[in-house]
């Protein structure tokens, strides 16, 4: 019985000293400021102002609520309006971007594959479908290809509900790009 205890005071002893690096590496979203971003010390504006960061810069997104996401970046860290933010490759790719000329046809259709170069389960969907939450379809960080079947385009992204990388496709990918492969929550096929 006391070796036991002995075992496990050394184990938790062993983890002290980890703790703290392990809740300052928080995991999160490559994305951009479309604009200069104030930042608050909570999520709204009556909260205190906290630091700034200039438009156009990369920034790590920590986490979003509704309207407020906690960011961090050169100037800070700190809570600011999500409308502000890019989660695309650059600073210059809005989900919805009017400049690029993205092929939106009505009846097009992809489908979905689990493995590379089109193999294994699969789903297909067409123009105008999206799915917030691929966890409730049974999908969540399980797709690896893309094949167009009729000409369309589509907005993937990492996290549910478009909120973190994303990229928008025209053709077809037989591997997807290893920020997106396996790691795909959401989907708007346009």
């Amino acid at each position: 019985m006391r070796s036991l205890l002995a075992l496990g005071l050394a184990l938790a002893f062993c983890l002290v000293p980890a703790a703290p690096a392990l809740s300052a590496s928080e995991a999160g979203s490559h994305g951009w400021s479309r604009e200069t971003l104030v930042l608050r010390a909570g999520p709204g504006a009556h909260y205190d102002v906290a630091g700034e960061i200039p438009g156009k810069v990369a920034i790590k997104v920590l986490r979003c609520q509704k309207l407020q996401c906690l960011v961090d970046g050169p100037g800070g860290r700190g809570w600011t309006g999500k409308a502000a933010i890019d989660f695309g490759k650059d600073p210059h790719w809005p989900l919805l971007d009017a400049d690029n000329n993205w092929p939106d046809l009505a009846g097009g259709q992809m489908c979905f594959y689990e493995g590379t170069n089109y193999t294994g389960r699969s789903f297909c969907a067409g123009t105008g479908e999206v799915f917030l939450d691929l966890a409730t379809w049974g999908w969540d960080n399980r797709i690896a290809s893309i094949k167009v079947t009729v000409q369309t385009s589509a907005a993937i992204c990492r996290d549910r509900n478009f909120q973190s990388y994303c990229e928008r496709i025209a053709g077809s990918q037989p591997r997807l790009d290893p920020l997106l492969a396996r790691k795909l929550s959401s989907i708007r096929v346009y």
